[in-house]
């Protein structure tokens, strides 16, 4: 579930499967680095992989993530915040050096502060640009090509840092609100196929979540397929039931009458 493997082509990456609408962002950097961190991190230039030294990986995806100047002790505090400051800062600066012997120049830094460097992309933020265009209603033509990469959510698997867990969580209901936005915006323009494979991808990152459901729902229903709306809500109502002990709402109940249903097909027509 919904950058370009224009810019990222080998080898094939998570990013390679996104939104077509991503090219606008993209397409003047395809020498420029880009750095990686769903399913990753790691980072390529021009599409070609660079290894990034396991001991550098914390400080590069931590800087990745934010987008502004960062005072040194800041992070060396936050990512060895266990012994004193001498010793964290030692640690920083060996993650340094690593990083650009490894031929990694990603991060700019002086003798305060460090921040991404110019020019360099993160597959996050072509990802959320995506996700915004959808979420306000701006989407390009592109952008409706495709969809969200498989494992989108994916980031830093396996990390479980708080700042990490955050900021994963931040991208995925981003996503999540993306692909419903899609969703509907396919049904408005009664391309069916696509607004179901738009919604089963949000109801498959997050099953129990009502509103993906809601919009697969009216999704089958635009597309007379009361049938399949109608066994969609019975597994909905069941894993409610055997995980979370409730009932659907009344408001998911109610498109399932045949009134409501009635109306809904006219509307998507």
């Amino acid at each position: 579930m919904p950058l370009s493997a224009r810019t990222v082509s080998s080898p094939p990456t998570r990013l390679d499967q996104a939104s077509g609408g991503v090219d606008r962002d993209i397409t003047a950097i395809e020498q420029a680095p880009v750095v990686h961190l769903i399913g990753g991190p790691y980072v390529t230039y021009g599409g070609a992989p660079r290894a990034v030294p396991e001991g550098s990986k914390k400080l590069l995806a931590f800087v990745a993530l934010r987008h502004h100047r960062l005072e040194r002790a800041y992070v060396a505090g936050t990512l060895w915040p266990l012994g004193d400051e001498l010793r964290a800062a030692g640690n920083l600066r060996s993650c340094l050096w690593r990083l650009r012997r490894a031929g990694v120049h990603v991060i700019q830094t002086d003798n305060w502060s460090l921040r991404l460097a110019e020019g360099v992309q993160v597959d996050v933020d072509l990802l959320g640009s995506w996700a915004n265009r959808l979420i306000h209603g701006v989407a390009e033509p592109a952008d409706l090509t495709t969809h969200r990469p498989d494992g989108a959510c994916d980031i830093l698997p396996g990390w479980d840092d708080e700042w990490v867990v955050m900021h994963r969580e931040r991208v995925r209901q981003r996503v999540l609100h993306a692909l419903e936005a899609l969703a509907r915006l396919f049904s408005e323009r009664g391309q069916h196929a696509q607004a179901i494979d738009a919604a089963i991808q949000a109801v498959s990152e997050e099953p129990l979540r009502e509103s993906a459901q809601r919009v697969l729902l009216s999704a089958y229903l635009a597309q007379d397929n009361r049938i399949e709306a109608q066994l969609a809500y019975g597994a909905f109502a069941r894993r409610l039931r055997r995980e979370l002990a409730v009932e659907p709402s009344p408001q998911i109940a109610e498109l399932l009458r045949p009134e409501q249903w009635l109306s809904n097909r006219a509307v998507a027509r």
